[in-house]
């Protein structure tokens, strides 16, 4: 993957291999239709979805893909993330099993009605 700043998703996708822009290509299916009202974007050169606020980052690494859901989103689902490497804003799934996308959902989900909520306040 080349390090040069992207100008939106699909030149970021464009950079890995196939296989890989295809989970890539998946993952951001399902945060779209997850957060319908969204706005993709690139920020700290990474793909990512905004609505007022970030909800969610992804990113494609050597053996993993990461999603940055903020450390709420990781610490809400502390439970169903258990078999992934987590840290205090970010999941790993790794490129050899399946992308838990049920979860993945439920997590933008989350983020979309968190954001949602501050708004109101």
């Amino acid at each position: 993957m080349d390090k040069h700043p992207y100008h939106n998703i699909d030149e970021y996708i464009a950079g890995f291999p196939v296989n890989v822009q295809a989970i890539l290509q998946k993952l951001r299916q399902v945060i779209r239709e997850a957060a319908p009202e969204a706005e993709e974007t690139i920020s700290y050169g990474m793909p990512a979805f905004r609505q007022k606020n970030i909800l969610v980052y992804f990113g494609g690494f050597k053996g993993h893909i990461s999603l940055f859901p903020t450390s709420s989103g990781v610490s809400a689902f502390q439970r169903e993330l258990a078999p992934y490497a987590t840290s205090k804003g970010t999941i790993q799934f790794p490129l050899d099993k399946p992308i838990p996308y049920e979860l993945v959902k439920k997590i933008v989900q989350f983020r979309v009605k968190e954001v949602n909520s501050k708004e109101k306040k």
